[in-house]
């Protein structure tokens, strides 16, 4: 791949022209980006930009998200771009090869990013608090994305939220709050036995109790009131949601925290402790290519399909290694089927680059060997017919979904990220969505309750369903 940049402006040049423009530095504590898409005025916070830079020629990756254009040889790195424009459906005109694009190089989390805007304009220095709440009027995009409105010489922009953006597992903190606080009052109330939660309401006279029974009630309310911080600790620091799916994982996990942590020092203080105690909650072989051992379990239990196409729904596919590995477990167990995988994820930066994963030496040796292939650069990758099999996509699982009727749902942890409704919404789409002899694969500890016509079935380490 050849780096084919016409021009590239580093940040000397965006202080250099922010110096100049901007007598008023002394008061100024925020600076950004301005630019425009579609003949409306944005800005990103700088803080977010490494460069700017004019390039063409960007190489094709194949079974990306639309609005990804390629990739591109920054110096030695390559990095996705991103066509702003596309991600938020503005219409774009077909473009030539050689196109020369406006290119803003932004750094997420220690990812770098390439994003197309239509013309870059300057650095500006404004007062941080003259930053205006978004508001739905400007609702060409979604408000979501939308960090403040900012007005500078009579001229109003939209400043994005770029971190947003690109990490889209940021949820919507009033709804969150609101189904957990609900969520929280329905656990703690099944938790409290018929009889005393109706001695409670009948017996006005309850504080007159005997001292010795004041003390018998006391540690089943302290164990309630803990359990109901856990939960909204959870839902606030990890957007974990407690309900029937995870329920009697929950409860579990809650005695063994309690007597490893002590009565006093039970409650989660940050998002350390809230790891921590998710720990034992993730399936096996998460995050990683799977095992030998944990993709001949798979093989084993998929049924006989002699269908020419099956298709798989694999939401939450992360940054690709499972959806990678999927793809490989069904290649071998339905070699004479054409298969599609549609791998969604909202994390940009994972989906973004799950087409590009490598496989370390130890797993091109493993039993992945038939799949992978040396490339020039000396790393091993998957071969084409592999690649052609994942479409990884851009995708939130809560809005509607457009897929056909699939033979595989693999969703390992992904329901107890949803709200209580949510959770609700996504296995009932699960159910929709999956034929009558299809099969459903949730998380190790998250299970399916609640009126809904699923056989659950365990072998090893993987829970499924079927319809019934």
């Amino acid at each position: 791949m050849e780096d084919v940049a016409v021009k590239e402006q580093r940040t000397d040049y965006l202080d250099e022209e922010f110096d100049e423009e901007n007598a008023n530095v002394a008061v100024a504590d925020f600076r950004m980006v301005t630019f425009s898409l579609a003949g409306k005025d944005y800005a990103i916070d700088i803080m977010y930009v490494k460069e700017i830079a004019k390039a063409n020629r960007f190489t094709y990756v194949p079974n990306t998200m639309p609005f990804v254009i390629g990739v591109y040889n920054l110096r030695g790195d390559i990095i996705p771009i991103i066509d702003l424009r596309k991600f938020f459906g503005i219409e774009v005109a077909p473009r030539a090869e050689d196109q020369v694009e406006n290119m803003l190089i932004v750094i997420v989390e220690e990812h770098t990013f390439g994003v197309v805007v239509d013309k870059i304009d300057r650095v500006v220095g404004i007062q941080k608090s003259t930053i205006q709440p978004p508001h739905p009027i400007f609702g060409d995009i979604n408000i979501k994305f939308i960090y403040g409105i900012v007005e500078y010489e009579r001229q109003l922009f939209v400043l994005l939220d770029i971190a947003r953006i690109f990490n889209q597992k940021i949820t919507d903190d009033e709804r969150a709050a609101a189904d957990m606080d609900a969520v929280a009052r329905e656990y703690v109330s099944a938790e409290i036995p018929a009889q005393i939660a109706e001695s409670q309401q009948d017996n006005p006279a309850e504080e007159a109790a005997p001292a010795e029974t004041q003390e018998a009630s006391a540690p089943k309310n302290n164990f309630d009131t803990e359990k109901k911080f856990i939960i909204d600790a959870l839902a606030d620091l990890k957007k974990f949601y407690i309900s029937d799916v995870n329920r009697e994982w929950f409860d579990r996990r809650f005695e063994e925290w309690r007597s490893a942590r002590g009565t006093e020092s039970t409650q989660l203080q940050n998002s350390t402790d809230a790891d921590e105690f998710l720990k034992p909650f993730w399936s096996s072989n998460t995050g990683m290519f799977w095992t030998k051992e944990f993709a001949d379990s798979l093989f084993n239990i998929l049924p006989d399909n002699n269908a020419k196409q099956i298709l798989v729904w694999n939401p939450g596919c992360g940054k690709g290694y499972e959806s990678f590995s999927l793809a490989c477990v069904l290649k071998k167990r339905y070699p004479m089927s054409k298969i599609r995988i549609y791998a969604h994820e909202t994390d940009l930066l994972s989906i973004s680059n799950a087409p590009l994963l490598t496989v370390p030496l130890a797993d091109a040796q493993g039993w992945l060997s038939p799949y992978v292939q040396k490339t020039v650069t000396g790393e091993y990758a998957f071969k084409q017919e592999i690649k052609d099999i994942v479409m990884f996509e851009y995708h939130d699982i809560n809005n509607s979904n457009a897929l056909p009727m699939t033979d595989i749902i693999f969703a390992r942890d992904v329901a107890s990220f949803l709200p209580l409704e949510a959770q609700k919404t996504v296995l009932g789409d699960f159910e929709e969505k999956l034929k009558g002899n299809g099969i459903l694969f949730l998380g190790e500890n998250e299970h399916i309750l609640g009126g809904m016509n699923w056989g659950e079935k365990t072998e090893g380490s993987l829970t499924y369903f079927n319809k019934q």
